[in-house]
């Protein structure tokens, strides 16, 4: 069995010979490209002791370094794989099972790392450089791109990957994993259905997106969805009236900037029953919550916290970021205006994503907005380091709030 080393020599050697013939490279298909690989590797691969799979497999790299993204084509096909994180051409780490570990791969060399970058970043109709180093970005299946360039970065181009999985997320499957528990579940689709503006936080690599992707299979097929997002990755199948807007940095001029801001007032104008805001980060905040506040309940966002509380803190801080001169007693007001239910996930110290809180907002009273635990999560004795165990509990408080519900005619019960 050939070493890493010996593999990537064998596919850099092949490579080099291709390239001087430039106009097969330009004008043939994939087919013919692929069957041309195959006959220069029969060539110079003929004294090299190899299995045929290993033959495969370099035929692939091959073909991936000149049509593909090189060697990340074969990480990236490895459905264990949920997290990528590339630091330079040398270092490249991944997550399998919630945990890091490093590849024994490399890229050839900083110009092969950076060609990679330039076609991910072009498909999707994006640019980076020294001007513009810093992009979010996606790849053609969804998965989400961070993508930092030197000089901002001092090691090397990094690329960042959060892989979604193929088969978009379902409610059973939180059930399957043990997010959830069917009481809450079916809580919650009552509460989506019945259009109760939702929050989702948490922390990162907590499955925000994933439980808002779950979420979204509650959304009636008949309504009007607009999604907004930095980098398209929401996975919502059900829904045939969707609109899926993204933003898009400015140019090395430094103009064509388009913002969540400009696209939730543009999408306010798109008739929408209900926005889909993938996150909020900045000032954009207060233009999602006036939207809430304005005809479109049911609305769906997520945000970075440590908290429901916490949450409610950082939608204070993003509101205050771009609209300073608004008094904070307004801006409590709006957000207990806004949002009924806040629902916080957590990734837990055996790696495992739960849903931590399932918590009503009551209103703005005595300076501070009123929160009403509905579920809690609660950790049983037989948790260890390595496992954590525990499940959704009721609290036995009542949802209060339940005129949304009494709309559609539905029980408010728990």
């Amino acid at each position: 069995m050939l070493s890493e080393e010996m593999i990537s020599r064998l596919v850099l050697e092949i490579k080099r010979f291709l390239l001087a013939d430039a106009m097969l490279l330009s004008r043939a298909s994939d087919e013919q490209l692929m069957r041309r690989i195959a006959d220069v590797a029969d060539h110079k691969l003929g004294k090299v002791s190899l299995s045929p799979q290993e033959r495969s497999r370099v035929v692939r790299l091959v073909f991936s370094s000149i049509r593909g993204l090189g060697i990340l084509d074969e990480i990236l096909a490895d459905d264990s794989i949920t997290e990528v994180m590339i630091n330079g051409p040398d270092h490249i780490f991944v997550e399998h099972a919630g945990r890091l570990y490093r590849l024994n791969k490399k890229f050839d060399n900083e110009r092969q790392l950076e060609d990679i970058i330039q076609k991910i970043v072009g498909k999707a109709g994006k640019e980076v450089n020294q001007a513009n180093p810093i992009v979010d970005t996606r790849l053609p299946d969804g998965s989400r791109v961070n993508v930092v360039l030197p000089p901002v970065s001092l090691s090397g181009p990094i690329v960042t990957i959060r892989k979604f999985s193929k088969t978009p997320m379902t409610v059973e499957m939180l059930l399957k994993y043990g997010s959830l528990t069917r009481e809450a579940a079916a809580f919650l689709e009552k509460l989506v259905r019945a259009k109760y503006n939702i929050f989702i936080s948490g922390g990162t690599g907590s499955g925000k997106t994933t439980f808002l992707n779950a979420l979204s299979n509650f959304i009636p097929r008949d309504e009007r969805i607009i999604t907004i997002e930095d980098s398209a990755e929401l996975q919502i199948k059900n829904i045939e009236n969707l609109v899926s807007l993204e933003t898009r940095n400015a140019n090395t001029s430094g103009r064509g900037e388009i913002s969540i801001r400009d696209l939730i007032r543009s999408a306010l104008r798109m008739r929408p029953e209900r926005i889909v805001v993938g996150e909020v980060r900045g000032a954009e905040a207060l233009d999602m919550l006036q939207a809430m506040n304005t005809g479109h309940d049911g609305s769906l966002s997520t945000g970075h916290a440590n908290s429901t509380r916490d949450m409610l803190s950082r939608l204070e801080t993003m509101v205050l970021q771009g609209n300073d001169g608004l008094p904070l007693p307004a801006i409590r007001q709006q957000i207990s205006s806004a949002l009924d239910i806040i629902i916080h996930l957590s990734r837990l110290r055996d790696k495992s994503r739960r849903t931590m809180e399932i918590t009503e907002v009551l209103g703005y009273e005595n300076g501070e907005i009123q929160l009403n635990p509905l579920f809690v999560f609660k950790e049983t004795e037989g948790s260890t380091l390595e496992k954590v165990e525990g499940h959704l509990v009721r609290t036995g408080n009542p949802l209060r709030n339940d005129y949304k519900l009494r709309l559609q005619g539905v029980s408010s019960r728990i």
